[in-house]
C-alpha cells in the first residue's frame, strides 16, 4: 500500500486524531487533494457525511488543535 492508495487516504482522513497536516506530511496530499479524493472514492452521502463530521472539526487542523489545547490549558490555570 503507497501513500497516495486511495484507501489509506479514506483511512486517515476519517480518523478523528490524523490531522489534515499530517496527511500532507504522510501523503504529499493537500487538504484540497484530499478532500477530492474523498468526493471521487466515497458515496455521495458518505461524502456529505463525513465532511459535515469534519468541518470545523478541532482535531482535524493542527493550527485549530494547537488553539483549542492552549485554551483549555489557559482555563485549567484558572
Amino acid at each position: 500500500m503507497n501513500a497516495t492508495d486511495p484507501s489509506l487516504i479514506i483511512r486517515l482522513a476519517w480518523e478523528d486524531r490524523t490531522t489534515f497536516e499530517e496527511i500532507e506530511e504522510r501523503t504529499g496530499l493537500t487538504e484540497p487533494q484530499v478532500i477530492a479524493i474523498m468526493r471521487r472514492e466515497l458515496k455521495p452521502s458518505s461524502f456529505r457525511l463525513w465532511r459535515k463530521r469534519v468541518s470545523g472539526r478541532v482535531t482535524k487542523h493542527r493550527k485549530l488543535l494547537e488553539r483549542h489545547l492552549s485554551a483549555i490549558r489557559t482555563d485549567d490555570e484558572a
